[in-house]
C-alpha cells in the first residue's frame, strides 16, 4: 500500500503541511508512522480527498481567455472499477474528480487501485493516467 508523507500529502490536497497535521491530530486524516515519520494511507487519502472535496466551494469561473492543448492534473485515485476488458479509474485531482476508461491491461499494468499517485493527462476528450516514477 502506498504512503505519503505530511508534505506530500498536504501538496495533493492543496493545503499546509500544518493543515494537514493539524486534521490528524483532530482525528479526521488517520495516519501511520513510517520510518518514525507521520505518514498517510494512500486509501485513506483518497477516501479523504473525495470527502475534502465534495465538500469544497467551486470558484466562479469566468469565460478563458485562452487554454492549453494539454494538462496534466496530479491526483490519487480513489475507486477502479474492473470487468474482463475494460477499467474505470476515478481520479480526485484536488477539487476535481476525473474519470477515464482504459483496457483492463492497462490498469493491471499500472497497478492502479485507490491510493495510487497518478497523473492524468487530459487532451480533448481522451485522459490517459500516468503513475510517476517512485523516488
Amino acid at each position: 500500500m502506498a504512503t505519503f508523507r505530511v508534505r506530500e500529502a498536504a501538496a495533493l490536497l492543496g493545503v499546509s503541511d500544518d493543515t494537514v497535521r493539524r486534521w490528524a491530530e483532530a482525528g479526521r486524516l488517520p495516519t501511520v508512522t513510517e520510518g518514525g515519520r507521520l505518514a498517510i494511507e494512500g486509501a485513506a487519502l483518497a477516501a479523504f480527498a473525495t470527502e475534502l472535496a465534495g465538500t469544497a466551494e467551486r470558484p466562479a469561473i469566468r469565460p478563458m481567455a485562452s487554454e492549453s492543448a494539454r494538462n496534466r492534473l496530479v491526483g490519487l485515485v480513489t475507486r477502479v472499477v474492473r470487468d474482463t476488458v475494460m477499467a474505470q479509474v476515478e481520479l480526485q485531482a484536488g477539487p476535481f474528480r476525473i474519470v477515464s476508461l482504459m483496457s483492463r491491461e492497462a490498469a493491471d499494468e499500472l497497478g492502479l487501485q485507490p491510493g495510487t499517485l497518478a497523473v492524468a493527462s487530459v487532451k480533448a476528450t481522451n485522459v490517459v493516467v500516468e503513475v510517476p516514477a517512485e523516488s
